[in-house]
């Protein structure tokens, strides 16, 4: 089974070197990051999980890109991934090229989990448009794939504006690594087969996914896409090999599993060997 592993909050207790050399040794096939850069004290945007406050570990996540770079210099095959990238809250030249940089130092083992974002306020502070944020994240992602792939890249649109610039280095995967978008908006499906390589799902039932895969796949014939080249990746799930094998078996080529808060390395290498044990 195709088996990651995202890292709990406070992101920064456990050394990411440690936890993706761990994760690597005990087979599995991915590590996660996620981000949320600078969260307001005061808002009114809800959880989305549970529609009332946001947790206080919301405060306390690392920067991905530094963490995974980190962890790319220890391993050697683990898949090193976002999960999310808030593509709204970066400006895309800088993110192209850490995207890039990344790619090239772990030898291609990159995937660009990308959303758009729920946090309206944190949006808006690092200079996002949150009421039009999917349609800047469309703009964003056409701008980093020229990057990626022309030696020289212009762009002139409503967000982004540039004359012809150069922009090195390349990522090693091609044309680019995988863009997955993650969420359950109700035009996610569309979304994917049209600007991604990948839809990562969270709070998701395998009648659900079985039901989202067909259609899925339905779009990609449409658009004259191979289905069989766009993934799911199930986010946030408990290390629990029936419930994993039954995702996997609706559609999923992926599964993420989510560990618990723990304090030290030591418990949180524990804690991956009793998922290992569990799972494979």
């Amino acid at each position: 089974m195709n088996i990651g592993v995202s890292v709990p909050l406070p992101a920064y207790n456990i050394d990411p070197a440690f936890m993706a050399k761990k994760a690597e040794d005990l087979d599995f096939d991915s590590i996660w990051y996620a981000e949320h850069p600078a969260v307001p004290v005061h808002s009114d945007s809800p959880f989305p999980a549970t529609g009332g406050e946001i947790p206080w570990t919301y405060s306390h996540f690392t920067d991905p890109y530094i963490a995974l770079a980190r962890a790319s210099a220890v391993t050697s095959r683990i898949k090193l991934a976002t999960g999310i990238t808030l593509v709204p809250e970066r400006n895309p030249l800088l993110l192209a090229k850490e995207v890039a940089t990344l790619d090239l130092y772990s030898g291609g083992r990159f995937l660009f989990g990308i959303g758009t974002g729920w946090l309206k306020e944190e949006t808006e502070l690092m200079g996002g448009d949150f009421a039009h944020r999917w349609t800047q994240t469309r703009e964003a992602l056409e701008v980093m794939k020229k990057l990626w792939t022309q030696e020289e890249a212009e762009h002139h649109g409503k967000y982004f504006d540039f004359p012809l610039v150069r922009s090195y280095p390349k990522p090693v995967q091609k044309p680019y690594p995988p863009i997955l978008i993650g969420g359950m908006a109700k035009n996610v499906l569309q979304r994917v087969v049209d600007h991604a390589d990948g839809w990562m799902p969270n709070r998701v039932t395998p009648k659900m996914l079985t039901d989202s895969r067909r259609q899925l796949d339905e779009l990609a014939t449409a658009a004259g896409r191979d289905p069989k080249a766009i993934t799911i990746t199930v986010f946030g799930q408990a290390p629990d090999k029936a419930l994993c094998q039954s995702l996997l078996d609706a559609g999923a080529n992926r599964v993420v599993v989510k560990p618990e808060y723990v304090e030290t390395e030591a418990e949180m290498g524990a804690q991956l060997e009793r998922f290992a044990a569990a799972l494979f």
